[in-house]
Formats: C-alpha cells, structure tokens, sequence
C-alpha cells in the first residue's frame, strides 16, 4: 500500500509539473498581450492629419475601425497615439476650407498625445 501511494504521488508531481512548463511554453508575453487589448473609445492611432480653417482634421484608427475627428489647431503627427476630450458627433459635415464631406466627424474640444 505505501509503495502505490507513493507512486500515485510523484505520478501527480510529475503531471502537475509538466503542466507547469506546458503553460509556461505557451504564455504570451506581456508587450503582446496588451497590443491586442482595445484602446478606449475616446483614443486612436493617426492615420491623416490636414490643418484648415482654425482645425486640425485627423483620421483614427482604434481596433481596425477609421473614424474622423476635428480639433482646435494641433501639432500631430502620422502614427501619434491620440486621447481626445468633449466629443460632439456630426453626421454628413461639409467642411467648406477643405471643399469635402464627412459622413460622420467627432468635433472635440482638446487632444493629448499619449506616449
């Protein structure tokens, strides 16, 4: 009987330490897991930027949706990481600086890049 509980032991060690290496093989790194998490809905990466008017108009991509904004004149950049605040959502905006129209623009009252 001691022979096969000690057996029945270091047969559930070994298992549980297998199982310990197994998901220590397979675990994401942390930098990866992060860059699949959604950003927040009031963030984006910019993807255009054009200055008119008073505006910087900057098109953003959060989690593979473009949408655009438009805010008080601001240095950015292609690629910056972007929180805006105070948020108003206008439908088929015609903007008559840049002679276009968006189906959608989200004015905002400020900007912050996010490093």
């Amino acid at each position: 009987m001691k022979i096969s509980f000690l057996s029945l032991v270091i047969l559930l060690g070994c298992s549980l330490f297998n199982s310990a290496s197994v998901m220590a093989l397979h675990h994401e790194p942390q930098n990866a897991r992060e860059s699949k998490e959604k950003m927040p809905d009031n963030e984006g990466i910019v993807v255009d930027t054009m200055d008119a008017g008073g505006y910087t108009y900057m098109e953003l991509e959060n989690s593979g949706h473009k949408f655009w904004i438009a805010a008080p004149t601001t240095q950015v950049n292609k690629g910056d990481h972007i929180r805006y605040f105070g948020s108003m959502v206008m439908s088929n905006f015609t903007s008559k600086t840049l002679n276009r129209t968006f189906s959608t623009i989200v004015f905002v009252t400020s900007t912050q890049i996010k490093k």
